[in-house]
């Protein structure tokens, strides 16, 4: 049998980091995009072998998804790759990368609007559409990390939740133009990890989890591989937060 081929993008850190492992885990073949992140991916893949004895099934390629020769440069990488042609396709595209930073509305430059937007919505759009081929060879999966935040207000984060919805909706529209040779979806993480600076905010969100706890990595990864595996669910959203978007 061929072997499942899979690029997320930002694999080296948290959500990511644990993706990649839990697809390894399932003999999937990773190929793990990175910007900076190159030791801490380096050291998932030390992380594998060390526990399974054998070689990890992944290849890191670094590209800064802000800069067009850098994308261009990706999609040559990933579409010619060995494991990609050898097995008949791609399997797998996870959009992953991602920006998170709060900031007063008012303060927001055209340059942090234009980076969030860049890196949630035209860079999944450009991904997908350059990998479509090899995509439909192997009947593949798109999958699109949104959030819970859609049709909610949180201060100080406008141009992350805005573009984040372009994401979820561009997966969407994707779902329905690429059907039948190609699923897409979205897994929309809720308190999993709290950035530095918004401890205070994360723990009251924690307080209105009904399951009582923030969630881990592994959770998301393992709602990830769920819909890798289910091949009859398209244009859907799983909520990775707890119960939280329909507590009251």
């Amino acid at each position: 049998m061929a072997q499942r081929v899979a690029l997320i993008t930002g694999g080296g850190k948290r959500i990511g980091a644990a993706t990649v492992s839990l697809l390894m885990e399932h003999d999937w073949f990773v190929l793990l995009h990175v910007r900076n992140s190159v030791v801490e991916a380096e050291q998932i893949l030390e992380d594998f072998e060390r526990k399974n004895g054998r070689k990890a099934p992944a290849e890191i390629i670094r590209a800064d998804l802000n800069l067009d020769e850098d994308i261009a440069a990706l999609l040559q990488a990933a579409s010619n790759h060995e494991m990609v042609v050898k097995n008949g396709g791609l399997h797998a595209l996870i959009h992953n990368a991602s920006i998170y930073s709060s900031e007063d509305y008012a303060s927001v430059s055209l340059e942090t609007l234009r980076l969030n937007t860049r890196l949630h919505i035209e860079v999944p759009f450009l991904l997908t559409q350059g990998l479509l081929p090899q995509l439909k060879s192997v009947n593949g999966c798109v999958i699109g990390m949104v959030d819970t935040s859609l049709g909610l207000a949180w201060k100080g984060l406008s141009h992350y939740t805005s573009s984040k919805a372009g994401l979820r909706q561009l997966m969407m529209n994707l779902a329905g133009d690429l059907a039948p040779e190609v699923r897409v979806n979205c897994v929309a993480p809720g308190a999993i990890i709290a950035a530095d600076w918004e401890s205070e905010h994360f723990a009251s969100v924690v307080e209105k989890v009904p399951l009582g706890r923030a969630g881990e990595p592994i959770d998301v990864a393992k709602a990830i591989m769920f819909l890798l595996e289910s091949t009859y669910i398209s244009g859907q959203i799983i909520n990775v937060d707890g119960g939280w978007s329909v507590s009251p």
